[in-house]
């Protein structure tokens, strides 16, 4: 069959921001350098303070990049549509936004599997955890950002060979399964991929998280009163940053699959854009206030391999190997 060409697609979600375009763009304007200023100055500060310089924080730096890599594939374009009177971007652009957002949102889950990690070995592995992790440290770097790429790219090769008869997506940002509902082939298999590779992309980090602090806790309610709460405390930042992206990913699945149409413009903006804006600019903020004293990880590291040296109780002196 022959199919007409598609080179551009018609964001269709400006249409509602044309009388107060002035307005939108600062406030999207603010919100970029907003989260460039956190996200770069929390890089600056791990890496100007040596006692930042843990595992923990390498692995919240990598976070902060991500961050920034996810923001600019979305808030520059915002901004050039905003003041757009079309509000069209080219095929290719839209195919590269939504290779590089995907990603993003991969990366960032995997990023947080990896720090559940980082926790589980601190608090339950005390004594060995400086040599564990900086055994596994490169290795753990170089998988959370090599596997969401390779991964993605097995997927996102189908929707690449898609011809595409639609030109509208009723979004401000271009994303996979919007784009393949531009199809003019039957994409019946194309859905069935996509939906077993979100599986997939989910399940591993989902599994490393709930395992990491189910044992975080078993430990905690196990060991010395004191030195358990210290350990959650630790935690908090990591879990609050985990469910500010799980709020975001439910808004996005939820407004994808549930009928928006009696939803109001600004509800619709809000829930599609929360996972892409929020914890970029809420997660420097979470762990900057945490690591406000500077240290205080490394400072309860040190406690706690001196509390299970000599307070522990026996049932956790049993030496039971990590995971991988």
């Amino acid at each position: 069959m022959n199919f007409s060409l598609v080179t551009s697609i018609y964001l269709s979600a400006y249409y509602g921001m044309e009388e107060l375009r002035s307005m939108y763009f600062c406030i999207f304007l603010i919100v970029y350098l907003t989260i460039i200023t956190e996200n770069i100055l929390l890089i600056r500060v791990v890496y100007c303070e040596k006692s930042l310089h843990h595992p923990m924080c390498v692995l919240l730096c990598n976070l902060a990049v991500n961050e920034l890599v996810g923001s600019t594939a979305l808030l520059p374009a915002t901004l050039i549509n905003i003041l757009s009177h079309t509000h069209q971007i080219s095929v290719s652009f839209c195919q590269t936004q939504v290779f590089v957002l995907h990603t993003y949102a991969i990366t960032e889950f995997t990023i947080l599997a990896v720090m559940s990690y980082d926790r589980y070995v601190a608090i339950c592995h005390p004594l060995s955890y400086h040599v564990i992790m900086s055994q596994r440290i490169v290795k753990l770097i170089v998988f959370m950002w090599l596997y969401p790429m390779l991964a993605l790219s097995v997927v996102f090769v189908f929707t690449l060979q898609l011809p595409y008869c639609g030109q509208t997506i009723e979004k401000l940002y271009c994303l996979n399964y919007l784009l393949v509902q531009l199809a003019c082939t039957n994409t019946v298999i194309v859905n069935i991929i996509g939906l077993l590779s979100a599986a997939l992309y989910t399940a591993p980090q989902l599994i490393m998280i709930f395992y990491s602090y189910s044992h975080i806790l078993k430990i905690c309610i196990m060991s010395f009163s004191k030195s358990k709460f210290k350990a959650l405390r630790t935690c908090i930042p990591h879990l609050l940053a985990v469910i500010n992206y799980a709020t975001g990913c439910f808004f996005e699945l939820a407004q994808g699959r549930l009928d928006n149409r009696h939803m109001s413009y600004h509800t619709k903006l809000f829930l599609s854009l929360y996972f892409l804006i929020f914890p970029p600019l809420l997660n420097a903020l979470i762990y900057g206030l945490a690591y406000r004293s500077g240290g205080s990880c490394e400072r309860f590291q040190r406690r706690l391999e001196y509390e299970v040296m000599t307070k522990m109780k026996p049932v956790l002196l049993k030496d039971h190997k990590p995971i991988f």
